[in-house]
């Protein structure tokens, strides 16, 4: 997001919930760090649908609710958390947002924008088990990225409540910084973000492929 918005292109967020059923912190706290964090990051629009919180399904009512916020927006990349996690949400919305890009391109689904298909969906492959399709260099974006995560302090701040599955506030920058490292270094820069696509990749000229084989 951070690369993107400093190339001057229009960035955007979605989400699906208000964080209501979260450990830590209320809805009412989320949409402030949300809105912080928006900021940090350069994002141009933010909003948040009202799925439940921990509950999230991949309905019609879903799919049409996300295809109506996608026909205003018309962005051509998406990305979506990887369909495997820990958290039930987040692997849903892997699936939910792919039918949902679906239907937003279908004429006769009318949600009184019209219909616009993204050209690529893309998965957020963090904290997901798998080898990432690519890397994106986020070197020169690293400490602004900390920053923005850090915007949830409902989240990631000290606190007693939640304190023994939240990871310790003074240990997130440390591993933040090494998960990167991991995928820089998997990528030829010092830090990297991964993601995953399903598509197969096309390449024009064998002789500009980045990435050094030896």
């Amino acid at each position: 997001m951070l690369r993107m918005a400093a190339r001057g292109l229009r960035t955007a967020i979605l989400d699906l919930t208000q964080g209501e059923a979260g450990t830590r912190g209320t809805a009412e706290d989320r949409a402030r760090e949300a809105a912080d964090a928006a900021k940090l990051l350069g994002v141009a629009w933010r909003q948040a649908l009202n799925c439940p919180d921990g509950a999230i399904e991949n309905t019609i009512q879903n799919r049409i609710e996300i295809a109506r916020v996608l026909r205003i927006v018309r962005p051509r990349v998406v990305i979506l958390p990887y369909w495997q996690a820990r958290h039930p949400d987040h692997a849903i919305t892997g699936i939910l947002g792919y039918d949902a890009c679906f239907v937003s391109g279908l004429a006769k689904v009318d949600t009184g924008a019209p219909p616009h298909r993204p050209f690529k969906i893309l998965y957020a492959s963090l904290y997901a088990d798998v080898r990432p399709s690519f890397v994106v260099d986020i070197t020169p974006f690293i400490e602004q990225r900390h920053t923005a995560l850090m915007a949830y302090k409902s989240q990631y701040a000290n606190q007693a409540t939640g304190s023994g599955l939240f990871v310790p506030e003074e240990e997130i920058r440390e591993r933040t910084f090494a998960e990167a490292r991991h995928y820089g270094l998997l990528a030829g820069v010092r830090y990297g973000e991964p993601f995953v696509q399903k598509e197969v990749g096309l390449v024009d000229d064998l002789t500009l492929l980045p990435v050094q084989s030896l």
